[in-house]
């Protein structure tokens, strides 16, 4: 499975860009986006590349979903996991 993780753009140097996410900074290549894009902005960035630009709704709504999804396996209180939650069975046989 992919995850491509929404991103706000905050420097713009030809077809390469600088994106924050959650606090986090990198760069991440233009090339294969289909439209022009702005300091400001949002793009779902996969393996280094923005692949979409999204809506900042959409890109907010999305990544507090990844951050509830954080919460919850950490448990409430961040003290590791929810005791609640079953790790899936082990498949190597082992």
């Amino acid at each position: 499975m992919c995850l491509a993780i929404p991103s706000k753009i905050i420097e713009i140097n030809n077809l390469m860009a600088m994106v924050d996410v959650m606090g986090a900074r990198r760069q991440v290549s233009l090339m294969l986006l289909p439209e022009k894009v702005e300091v400001g902005d949002f793009v779902l960035v996969h393996a280094g590349f923005a692949i979409q630009k999204v809506r900042k709704e959409v890109a907010r709504d999305s990544l507090d979903l990844l951050n509830e999804m954080v919460r919850r396996l950490e448990g409430e209180d961040g003290e590791g996991p929810n005791p609640e939650r079953q790790d899936p069975p082990n498949r190597s046989g082992t």
